[in-house]
């Protein structure tokens, strides 16, 4: 299965609740943005992925678990790595981290689905390749 991707985010003012820490579902879009850096580094256009194969991605569900909380200014290092990748679907395990210490984990489902239907599809082939190869 592929390796670990890191990338890193900074929380801003617009990140934070009226208790001045990350707000819970903020974790939820910063890690989308690491999936997408994933994609995008393993070679995957999601734009073209639409224009192409008329495929798209889409969250089938989401379980987070919070363990600690990340401050204004603070910079976030997000892990993600494939768990299980199916036919139509992948199951990535995502984490948060402030320095070393968790901040917040997740196990993320997403569904390949036709843009035009809304139902799952097979990842097309070249994806999937690159998915594993990443």
């Amino acid at each position: 299965m592929p390796s670990l991707f890191t990338w890193t985010v900074r929380v801003y003012y617009e990140d934070t609740d009226a208790g001045g820490v990350v707000f819970y579902a903020n974790y939820l879009k910063f890690f989308e943005r690491a999936r997408t850096e994933w994609l995008r580094a393993a070679g995957v256009d999601q734009q073209a992925l639409m224009d192409r194969e008329g495929a798209a991605f889409v969250v089938r569900s989401a379980a987070i678990e919070y363990h600690a909380p990340a401050r204004l200014d603070d910079e976030i290092t997000l892990t993600s790595s494939v768990a299980k990748l199916g036919r139509a679907s992948v199951q990535f395990v995502q984490k948060a981290y402030k320095g070393e210490r968790l901040l917040a984990e997740a196990q993320v489902k997403v569904g390949c689905v036709d843009i035009a239907t809304v139902r799952p599809r097979s990842l097309p082939a070249d994806v999937a390749d690159k998915m594993r190869a990443a």
